[in-house]
């Protein structure tokens, strides 16, 4: 499990991507999630799929590696895909099985929100992928530096995200031990009816509780230890730099949302 995890997971590679400023791929990523929705017809996806996997090339992650760690959320694009399949009753009918009708517009729906959900998942996990949790929080705390001026806890706010990202893996890792030990105890999380696997999660949900809760504790008072008092007065070991590569992939994304724009139906 640990080995396809991808969630919150860093990959070291001397890449364009790896050696971009935080700031700019959180501002690239918070663009990208808006501008996805100007797309809606096959061209302007096109364009879409064609800038994601083009940022998935320059960062040197291997497509299969993407593939293997996605797959448990596959099923989900999968879903979302039947749902607009079933529900949308536009257009002419293109299959007729009695109360069973799917439409043309249907399909068209169910490709575009898949597509549109797949590209997502996709450039949110390159963001995990190529920036360590600490370059994450010191570039989430930079770009919202201005609203400590409305007494927003900026830095808490960054460090509680940088916390649950670096913790994903070691959540999974734990549960995966405790599925290990409870299969080695003749739980079966895989097969029977749909009640009883059900009901096998219960024993494996309470020890993850119990475990998460003593890790936050033994976390907080490890920093309590060490004198933790917030932001105020912290300086910084990295010092961020803007390069000129940052400038131009957001050039680039601002090339994309203009052929989006003009493209769109």
């Amino acid at each position: 499990m640990m080995e396809k995890m991808i969630f919150g997971r860093y990959v070291p590679a001397d890449s364009m991507i790896h050696k971009m400023d935080p700031r700019s791929k959180l501002t690239i990523i918070f663009l990208f999630v808006c501008i996805i929705f100007i797309a809606n017809n096959w061209l302007t996806y096109t364009i879409i799929g064609v800038y994601t996997f083009l940022m998935i090339g320059l960062s040197r992650i291997p497509i299969r590696f993407l593939y293997g760690g996605l797959k448990p959320v596959l099923w989900l694009v999968a879903f979302t895909f039947l749902l607009q399949l079933f529900f949308t009753r536009e257009g002419t009918v293109v299959v007729d099985w009695g109360f069973v009708k799917i439409y043309a517009e249907g399909i068209k729906m169910g490709f575009y929100i898949s597509f549109r959900f797949f590209f997502l998942i996709l450039m949110t996990s390159l963001l995990t992928l190529t920036t360590t949790p600490i370059e994450i929080t010191d570039g989430l705390e930079s770009l919202l530096n201005p609203l400590k001026k409305l007494r927003f806890p900026v830095h808490e706010m960054a460090l509680m995200m940088s916390i649950s990202l670096r913790f994903i893996p070691t959540l999974m890792q734990e549960t995966d031990k405790i599925m290990k030990a409870q299969i080695a105890r003749g739980v079966e999380f895989a097969s029977g009816p749909l009640m009883e696997r059900i009901k096998a999660i219960i024993p494996l949900l309470i020890p993850l509780f119990v475990s998460s809760f003593k890790r936050a504790e033994e976390l907080a008072i490890a920093m309590e230890a060490r004198g933790y008092r917030g932001g105020e007065g912290r300086t910084k070991y990295r010092q961020l730099s803007w390069k000129t590569v940052d400038t131009l992939q957001l050039a680039f994304l601002a090339v994309v949302t203009i052929m989006l724009i003009y493209f769109r139906s």
